[in-house]
């Protein structure tokens, strides 16, 4: 019996370790994402900042080539792989980071903290939480109040706010002791995807490094409909077309067409192995840009459809 007993110990104890050890991994994860791009010292300068601040903290780079101010395209990135990273973990969104207060009004953009899915977004509230979560909720909202300084201007904003809130998560202080608790943040608005009888339209939301044109249509609006149905993906007018979905890239001849629904499962238009100096992907040969339309038109046995209204 007293074996045993030692034995159900020693597990307890060994569970209990994996549990901390876990717990202190989680802790020490946080993500960077700006616009401040390689060039300068910018980024270096963050990373300085919360190395001093958290000395073991394990830094990761989402993207630091945002395009200036661009909350969509900062959301979009950290969207889509937000869901890779362990609970606990703090991501710093250094996009318009600038505060916008009116001293004795509640409307402005504060530096804020929002936790969900037990993760943890510190951003400027500029419309970027509303652009990331879309339409679900989150389970946490704090504005950094107590932070900021009334009448003060910041020159670096992601370091001189964003960091050292995050830093405070990373120590597990509580948010309540520096911020303020909200039930409301800033809503952004986005394209969104229209599903009708045998049509759904959609919108180009980024272009990768590879010029590969990425949709806001989720598998889950095209799989409404049955497999057997024939289909076509419309994009850049009527110049363009597909009429297939492959499993991946190179289910078609280098320098082809194709359309995919990627890691994310969101509708995606490349040319196979097609990005180098010269074409530059699917953005340059086809023209499309962020914000231009794609449809997909389903043709289900007996019906007819007028194809050129959908492009009036």
């Amino acid at each position: 019996m007293g074996c045993c007993k030692f034995l159900r110990n020693q597990l307890l104890l060994i569970k209990i370790k994996k549990s901390l050890l876990k717990a202190r991994i989680f802790m020490q994860i946080i993500t960077l994402t700006s616009d401040s791009g390689t060039k300068d010292h910018y980024v270096a300068s963050m990373k300085g900042a919360i190395v001093t601040l958290y000395s073991s903290a394990i830094i990761i780079d989402i993207t630091h080539e945002i395009k200036p101010f661009d909350i969509a395209e900062a959301a979009h990135q950290l969207r889509n792989c937000f869901d890779d990273f362990p609970l606990g973990t703090v991501h710093i969104i250094g996009v318009d980071a600038e505060p916008h207060i009116t001293p004795g009004s509640d409307d402005g953009a504060y530096p804020s903290i929002m936790k969900y899915k037990g993760q943890y977004i510190v951003a400027n509230d500029n419309g970027f939480f509303g652009a990331f979560l879309n339409q679900n909720l989150p389970e946490e909202f704090y504005r950094l109040e107590k932070l900021v300084e009334a009448g003060k201007h910041y020159t670096f904003p992601t370091k001189q706010l964003l960091i050292p809130a995050a830093c405070k998560i990373l120590n597990g202080e509580n948010l309540r002791s520096f911020a303020t608790t909200r039930d409301k943040f800033k809503k952004a608005l986005s394209p969104s995807v229209l599903v009708e009888k045998n049509l759904i339209k959609g919108y180009v939301v980024h272009i990768d490094a590879f010029g590969n044109l990425i949709s806001n249509i989720h598998r889950q609006y095209f799989d409404r409909y049955e497999k057997d149905v024939p289909y076509t993906i419309y994009f850049r007018n009527k110049e363009y077309f597909i009429d297939q979905v492959s499993a991946g890239y190179n289910a078609v001849p280098p320098g082809d067409k194709v359309a995919i629904f990627n890691s994310n499962n969101l509708l995606e238009i490349a040319i196979n192995r097609g990005a180098n100096a010269s074409t530059g992907g699917a953005e340059q040969l086809f023209g499309v840009r962020v914000g231009d339309m794609i449809r997909i038109e389903f043709t289900p046995r007996g019906s007819h459809d007028n194809f050129d209204s959908l492009f009036g």
